[in-house]
């Protein structure tokens, strides 16, 4: 029997990020700009998750000038996933701590 680990916060974010619009390709650019996250967590994140079967990856044909980058999309699976997560957790205010002593 395989035993998997609980998605990450960051990973959760980005399932939640792309089964928002689950037909459109994404830049992992975009998804750090929405997300809040640097590419050295959130290309190891997409990695993991293509490799699970969640997110499709293809490259993106180079324009003038451009080089060729990755997209990615999520899939049925990865969907799926998505939708069994629990509900966010509510958040403090930045620059705040909830701590309750009781």
């Amino acid at each position: 029997m395989t035993r998997r680990r609980a998605h990450s916060p960051q990973s959760v974010k980005v399932l939640r990020a792309l089964s928002a619009q689950p037909l459109t390709w994404r830049h992992g650019y975009d998804l750090c700009t929405e997300l809040d996250l640097r590419s050295g967590s959130l290309y190891p994140i997409l990695i993991r998750l293509c490799d699970r079967g969640f997110v499709d990856s293809m490259w993106e044909t180079p324009g003038a000038g451009r080089p060729p980058r990755h997209l990615y999309r999520i899939t049925a699976a990865g969907l799926h996933e998505a939708a069994g997560l629990s509900p966010m957790p509510a958040r403090a205010p930045r620059g705040q701590v909830r701590w309750d002593p009781a």
